[in-house]
């Protein structure tokens, strides 16, 4: 196994709308983000990813980008930026940005210019087509519902956009335009930022065809996803990537792949193929989809849980790497999805983090998570901001049927503003997030939940991460071990080993709120165990048969 420092780390996402305010016009910022370094450093990550901080229109919140190398005018200056990526780096830690070069923001230069004329020079920056029949080029539906192309009438013609209107893709076939895109990763390179995660970047190559897609289940659109979900020329612009911006810099990189499977991963992040440190894959936040994606909120089973997660740790061994996440700013808050939002939130929290922290592959923590941040529960639509939610609450209730109540109780588990309310700091108003009116509401249970109280409680979910993180750092074999399942049939405890040299880590996990017996290996018990971390108080000598207890979680090291 080769050994890298990316592969060592723990990186935390600031999504910086959400984290702090500095300045009380209730919208996050760089300075606040500077203002909570200390926490971050004390919490033990290495890597802090920043969510968007360009300049942007907010159509979906900063992944709509107007200028690539300026600041959002709300989280404030480029010199917040370089004060802030100094500070991070005098702390021993770095900065992960966002690129988002998929699509821009329609109010982009180069959009503005391409738009102008079929003859001008930008105008195959984006991805124009003619209609078809009086109607679109192809049938495809945005992510966001609706139709992926949008008519522009000063040209006649349409333009795709696979997310909200306001973001056009780009068109990747052009060399000009990936020129441009190398420009600015390289600016941003020699500014001293530590790497990038690379938003939908399997998304990039398009099959020119631009055939139409299946239409499924009574639905107006089709799916075009065959069509740009890692499409023909995708392994070459990631080289090409590598070769024009990345090489000489010593940088992490992960991108978000969604529909991605272990063996096109492995072509992607295979150490000798100059591409990806590693890729954001999305088979297991996509348990429970229906014929309505994600709002079916079907139920799951820890089975196909298991079976998903030990796919990828067996797919990916050997030449590949794993991202490791439960929760990021466009999925529900883990402990209210796979653990236990209410009497058992502490103890379902911490099992899942262990359960997470102690399988190979590079952890991310997203703010939040470390507290046991939950879902909210909004009891009107207007109080939403998310315009995916926004979108699919107008489709599904005005256009398929659904009632307000079905559809709000969808939201309520799956919304990505699950993530995205403010942290929750302390118990003073709006939650110490801010002094003004924050942009979405605070979360209503931060007086119980809040980082100040689990600051000094030694037995609280953030002192249980920063153990976890700690155990990282001390311990080769919970980077390096190979993975093992145990128990696959058990629909009630998650088991595995780890083996590195002549050690083992041995993890159980009940993700039940009842008690567990289990029956493990007899050579297991061959070796001498010292219990590295619980969940639960018993100190024991040697591997316990006694039951697991509610989200109870015990990694053992073996030797």
């Amino acid at each position: 196994m080769d050994k890298a420092w990316w592969k060592e780390a723990v990186v935390y996402q600031v999504y910086p709308r959400s984290f702090m305010d500095s300045d009380g016009d209730g919208i996050g910022d760089i300075n606040g983000i500077l203002m909570k370094l200390d926490y971050l450093q004390e919490l033990g990550v290495n890597v802090i990813w920043l969510s968007p901080v360009y300049q942007s229109p907010n159509d979906d919140n900063g992944y709509d980008i107007s200028d690539y190398k300026a600041i959002m005018t709300e989280f404030g200056t480029m010199a917040d930026f370089d004060r802030l990526l100094k500070a991070v780096h005098e702390r021993g830690m770095k900065i992960m940005m966002d690129l988002v070069v998929n699509h821009s923001s329609d109010e982009h230069p180069w959009f503005e210019e391409s738009r102008s004329s079929k003859d001008n020079p930008k105008r195959d920056y984006y991805i124009w087509k003619p209609g078809r029949n009086g109607k679109e080029p192809n049938n495809w539906e945005s992510i966001f519902k609706g139709s992926a192309w949008e008519y522009d009438e000063r040209t006649d013609e349409y333009y795709l956009h696979l997310f909200s209107r306001k973001q056009p893709d780009l068109n990747w076939e052009n060399p000009k335009l990936r020129e441009e895109i190398y420009s600015i990763m390289t600016w941003w390179l020699n500014k001293g930022v530590d790497g990038f995660r690379m938003d939908v970047i399997n998304f990039l190559s398009k099959d020119q065809s631009y055939s139409d897609g299946a239409i499924q289940h009574e639905k107006q659109y089709g799916d075009g996803s065959p069509f740009f979900l890692n499409g023909p020329r995708i392994h070459e612009f990631l080289q090409e990537i590598n070769q024009r911006a990345l090489s000489g810099h010593d940088v992490i990189t992960v991108g978000e792949m969604p529909g991605v499977t272990p063996e096109e991963a492995q072509l992607f992040t295979g150490k000798d193929r100059g591409e990806l440190h590693m890729v954001f894959q999305f088979e297991h936040m996509d348990l429970g989809k229906g014929p309505e994606g994600k709002w079916s909120n079907d139920k799951w089973k820890l089975t196909e849980l298991k079976r998903i997660l030990s796919k990828w740790q067996t797919g990916l061994e050997g030449d590949g790497w794993n991202s490791l996440y439960w929760n990021n700013h466009d999925q529900p808050r883990v402990v209210s999805r796979f653990g236990h939002d209410g009497k058992y939130r502490i103890e379902s929290a911490k099992m899942l983090a262990a359960c997470l922290h102690m399988l190979q592959g590079t952890p991310y923590i997203y703010q939040g998570e470390e507290l046991g941040m939950t879902n909210v529960a909004f009891e009107s639509i207007d109080e939403y901001r998310d315009i995916e939610t926004l979108n699919s609450y107008d489709e599904l209730v005005h256009s398929h049927g659904w009632s307000k109540e079905r559809m709000m109780s969808a939201i309520h588990a799956r919304s990505r503003d699950n993530a995205r309310t403010p942290i929750q700091w302390n118990d003073s108003r709006n939650g110490g997030f801010t002094k003004g009116t924050p942009w979405i509401k605070v979360n209503p249970n931060f007086p119980e939940i809040n980082a100040e109280k689990a600051y000094n409680d030694p037995n609280s979910i953030f002192h249980f991460y920063k153990k976890l993180i700690q155990l990282r750092k001390e311990h080769d074999i919970v980077v390096y071990g190979r993975f093992e399942l145990l128990l696959p049939d058990d629909e009630r405890i998650f088991a595995y080993t780890r083996s590195f040299e002549e050690e083992k880590l041995l993890v159980l996990c009940n993700f039940k709120e009842e008690q567990a017996s289990y029956t493990l290996p007899e050579e297991l018990h061959a070796y001498s165990a010292t219990k590295l971390i619980g969940n639960y108080d018993q100190e024991e000598e040697g591997i316990s048969s006694k039951p697991l207890q509610p989200y109870e979680c015990r990694v053992y090291h073996l030797k």
